[in-house]
């Protein structure tokens, strides 16, 4: 797979997350996406299975910078669920470019009690990468 990010870094940048209606945020290459959210950008993202891509909640759409590859564990979620080509996981994707997402469920929307327990660092299932659906 291409890291976008090596580029960055060789550029001396880091990768920046654009998260609509919050802000620009630097993050560390490599985090995970819905840590990036959460933590960085200070949004109430929920994540209620814990981020092991089992209940879709930390979807989000990408407005600039979609990666290429996905996890199998992600296209096998969204494609049971009918969610396919709509929506991605933030919890099943790491901050290796410069990216422009809207957040789609958040406790503060949602009325939840909650966003669910903490993610891990890294991705959880162990990622098997393939190629996102045209």
């Amino acid at each position: 797979m291409v890291r976008c990010g090596r580029r960055l870094k060789e550029e001396g940048r880091v990768p920046r997350i654009e998260v609509e209606d919050t802000g620009t945020f630097d993050v560390e290459e490599g985090k995970r996406l819905v840590l990036a959210i959460e933590e960085e950008a200070g949004v109430d993202i929920l994540h209620r299975c814990g981020s092991y891509a089992r209940c879709t909640t930390c979807r989000i759409e990408y407005l600039e910078g979609e990666p290429e590859k996905m996890t199998k564990a992600e296209h096998d979620v969204l494609e049971k669920r009918n969610l396919l080509g709509q929506v991605r996981l933030s919890c099943q994707a790491l901050c290796d470019h410069d990216i422009k997402v809207r957040v789609l469920l958040t406790v503060t929307s949602t009325g939840l009690d909650g966003p669910g327990p903490h993610p891990e660092p890294h991705i959880t299932p162990d990622p098997e990468w393939v190629d996102k659906p045209a």
